[in-house]
């Protein structure tokens, strides 16, 4: 299903933008998986009805986290995401021994709605389960079908040490490739699709093995913007904790891959 082959001719320059890249290291990959296999895929992904959990920061976005089960392609798409050859092609690039997890816990197919938008966030930096499994990378694999830039949706990226942004535009079969760290905000504003049209994303995660945290473990940080209202300020202020207790009372929803 993936390009493997363009893939692995072109190391060495994936690598070096995706070292050099502004605000923070990420990349974009055009053609990323084999054109006609992905159109089935798409074709067979269903309107969802699964809303996201992220629904105070979220509008309209729905998620299914087993998608593989949809078609044949998809799974043939989760496997490779997961395999031995796409780990190494990652850990190349990044320059550093990464891997995905092959559980794909909190990732999935994602599909933002009519008005759909993401409020810039921080992602949870530790695996759920696997407490020393350090989140490295979102690896971002975009279906949305003749996307036009009215359309809106471009995965947004900033840098909250300088506040420098970028907007990318999430054409169909684009991989963005980001990196997680204590400064990389991402999010998108709200969209402007065309009726029976989705912002549609498959997500997936590369972490690295750390023998000791250097960061505290963390949920979701999340950064409303300047107009949002005084509760939803405050409750993003407050989510860590919040979440972090409902956690050890009921346990996460991540960690069962809910």
């Amino acid at each position: 299903m993936i390009n493997f082959d363009a893939l692995e001719n072109n190391l060495d320059t994936l690598r070096t933008q995706y070292l050099s890249a502004q605000p923070f290291p990420h990349l974009v990959i055009d053609g990323f998986c084999e054109e006609e296999k992905l159109n089935r895929a798409y074709a067979a992904i269903p309107e969802l009805d699964n809303k996201s959990r992220d629904y105070a920061f979220a509008n309209n976005k729905f998620e299914k986290s087993n998608y593989k089960v949809i078609a044949p392609e998809l799974n043939e798409l989760y496997e490779d995401l997961s395999s031995d050859r796409f780990n190494k092609i990652l850990s190349h690039i990044v320059a550093k021994k990464v891997f995905v997890d092959p559980k794909n816990h909190g990732g999935g197919l994602h599909q933002g709605k009519k008005n759909s938008f993401l409020d810039m966030h921080l992602d949870f930096n530790y695996h759920p389960v696997h407490k020393d499994w350090y989140r490295e990378l979102n690896i971002l694999l975009y279906l949305n079908k003749d996307w036009k830039k009215e359309y809106k949706g471009e995965l947004a990226i900033k840098d909250l040490r300088t506040d420098d942004q970028l907007e990318i535009d999430v054409p169909f079969n684009r991989l963005i490739i980001q990196q997680c760290a204590p400064y990389a905000l991402h999010g998108y504003d709200m969209t402007n699709f065309p009726e029976g049209k989705f912002r549609t994303s498959i997500a997936t995660y590369a972490y690295q093995i750390h023998k000791r945290h250097l960061e505290k473990p963390r949920t979701t940080d999340w950064f409303p913007k300047d107009d949002a209202s005084f509760l939803k300020k405050q409750l993003a202020k407050n989510y860590n904790f919040l979440v972090q207790t409902k956690n050890k009372l009921f346990g996460s929803n991540t960690a069962k891959n809910q």
